[in-house]
């Protein structure tokens, strides 16, 4: 069984899994990190040479991948929700997490993020607030359509977050 880790930008997918991972003594993977890897791109390049459409169908190449894994932590890209065969994919191999934010959490570690540049490219021609604003607007519902359990993040520390989740999961 894996452990997927979903939620919009900076909720603490990448960060909550590398240490998950390390408690629960498993491999850790990052569906962006891998996507990046397998297309020297980054992600910024990968949406800026051939659009949004392209980058969806590369996540959803490697997520079928990292789906076939098993007893793996996965912290996935923040619009994998979108894509509902990746919804299906997730539930089949293991546990959904929603690891949530408040937008004014997000917005603060998006400033915070030394990695927003070329891993995170807008999402929207909208300010920042407006953007997380509208696009948290779209896929909350999917996000918990598609998760388990959710965690709120915004005044939690890493361990804290770890715990919290190896409770829900009885590990």
């Amino acid at each position: 069984m894996n452990i997927f880790l979903t939620g919009y930008r900076c909720t603490g997918k990448t960060s909550v899994g590398n240490a998950l991972a390390k408690d629960l003594n498993r491999p850790v993977l990052d569906a962006d990190a891998e996507l990046v890897k397998e297309c020297g791109m980054t992600i910024k390049e990968i949406v800026s040479k051939n659009g949004w459409e392209a980058f969806r169908k590369k996540e959803k190449n490697i997520m079928l991948k990292l789906c076939r894994l098993d007893k793996h932590v996965i912290a996935t890209g923040g619009g994998v929700i979108l894509d509902p065969d990746n919804i299906k994919n997730m539930k089949k191999s293991g546990s959904v997490v929603w690891l949530r934010a408040k937008p004014d959490t997000i917005k603060k570690r998006i400033f915070k993020d030394a990695n927003t540049q070329d891993q995170r490219p807008s999402l929207t021609p909208k300010g920042l607030e407006n953007e997380i604003e509208e696009t948290l607007a779209v896929r909350n519902s999917l996000y918990e359509a598609a998760m388990d359990f959710f965690i709120d993040t915004d005044d939690m520390s890493v361990s804290e977050i770890c715990i919290k989740i190896k409770n829900k999961l009885f590990i």
